[in-house]
């Protein structure tokens, strides 16, 4: 059972779920709280490699992965980035999320956005019990237009459902957590040891 907006502001202000900057009155809905987005991105990059073969060796992932992905750009607060048609970037919130253990969250694009094309989490939108850092959002242009993502610009919205129990294992807890903490867009770790 998703939690209502009296729910969530209550859970708020016992600090069961926290959302820093706070949000605005306005961005809190009957069921969920909108989510703005941040300044940095990761593309991939065409040219400096042909593929990622997720087959091989933890090491010729890693590889791969390095070879592909961009350093983290930066947009100004007033600037766009382009989305082109058929492109995957990474973003994330500019809010950063902490979750007690007996409650998880599940990312929501925006209806509006995904009328152009907009796709803001391509699979992850489960957020763990027990996380606590900003949110990577995968977005994906599937529209025929390239789309401009503005820093600040309300992308998505975080739903919340308390869990039966607290978890033992939440997110947070765990010593192979490997996006615990993450600022900015961090690029895939699935080369790594940690889960």
């Amino acid at each position: 059972m998703k939690l209502s907006d009296v729910d969530i502001l209550a859970a708020m202000r016992d600090g069961r779920i926290k959302i820093d900057p706070a949000p605005a009155e306005t961005a809190i809905n009957g069921a969920s709280v909108d989510l703005r987005l941040g300044p940095k991105f990761r593309v991939f990059s065409m040219h400096t490699g042909s593929h990622i073969d997720l087959g091989t060796s933890r090491a010729d992932i890693a590889a791969a992965i390095n070879r592909t992905m961009s350093d983290e750009i930066t947009i100004d607060a007033d600037g766009v980035f382009y989305l082109h048609p058929g492109e995957l970037v990474l973003g994330a919130t500019m809010e950063h999320v902490e979750l007690a253990p007996d409650i998880c969250g599940t990312i929501n694009g925006r209806s509006s956005l995904a009328r152009l094309g907009l796709t803001v989490h391509t699979t992850a939108h489960f957020v763990d019990p027990g996380w606590r850092g900003e949110l990577v959002l995968e977005f994906f242009n599937c529209g025929r237009l390239p789309l401009g993502l503005r820093p600040g610009m309300a992308v998505c919205a975080i739903a919340f459902e308390p869990l039966s129990s607290p978890a033992i294992r939440h997110y947070g807890a765990r010593d192979d957590a490997k996006y615990v903490g993450q600022s900015g867009a961090t690029g895939s770790r699935i080369a790594s040891e940690r889960k």
